[in-house]
């Protein structure tokens, strides 16, 4: 069974759907059978990354919020990640283009581990506060995950994989995600957002059924 995820290292929700999906694929049953794509999405390609500037601040000078709300509105984000067991840390949190992170999880695919690739850039984003668009913070992400740190440095240099990432942007308009997460299940069925994992458990039981009685018939 395939599962592609579209989802942003900035995007706070995708870290939540992809820790309600994964407890749901701890209690499915044929789990060692389902393959997990990522898929790159750009919240705002326009970013700029700039360590200076909080996510609060950021956040209230593009919605046109107060920075106090945009406080409110992340304290309830972390709340919500906590129910999750995540730990958010969205006060050190650096505003970051996730550009060349979505170029490092096309690399890690390539080397067969871009869940682990992403799990590291989710946790440096929102608990570790670090800069995701920082050439060196990257290549020390995928040392961590095994990945060779030269391969890893010639890949930033160049444009490897950027037409991969414009690829899984139009393939997201032709389909029609307007928001991520957003899960794509056997080239057919949809879920969106950060769903209760027994969404994602239930979608994963009726799918292999179908699987199974389309290969019996």
């Amino acid at each position: 069974m395939k599962v592609e995820i579209w989802s942003d290292v900035m995007c706070p929700f995708c870290y939540i759907g992809k820790r309600k999906f994964e407890m749901a694929l701890n209690l499915f049953e044929d789990k060692d059978n389902v393959e997990i794509v990522w898929k790159s999405f750009q919240l705002d390609p326009t970013i700029v990354s700039d360590a200076s500037k909080t996510v609060n601040q950021f956040l209230a000078e593009r919605k046109g919020w107060t920075v106090e709300y945009a406080a409110q509105m992340n304290d309830h984000v972390t709340k919500i990640a906590k129910e999750v067991g995540l730990e958010y840390n969205l006060d050190k949190a650096v505003v970051a283009n996730s550009f060349d992170a979505h170029r490092f999880s096309h690399l890690a695919k390539k080397h067969n581990c871009q869940n682990e690739a992403e799990e590291q850039l989710f946790k440096a984003y929102f608990t570790e506060g670090k800069n995701t668009a920082d050439h060196d913070t990257i290549i020390q992400l995928g040392v961590e995950i095994g990945l060779d740190a030269n391969e890893i440095k010639q890949m930033l240099k160049s444009d490897a994989y950027s037409e991969d990432i414009r690829m899984d942007i139009y393939e997201a308009q032709q389909i029609g995600v307007s928001g991520v997460s957003f899960f794509l299940f056997i080239d057919k069925y949809t879920i969106t957002g950060a769903q209760d994992s027994s969404v994602f458990l239930q979608a994963l039981n009726t799918i292999s059924k179908e699987i199974a009685e389309a290969i019996t018939q």
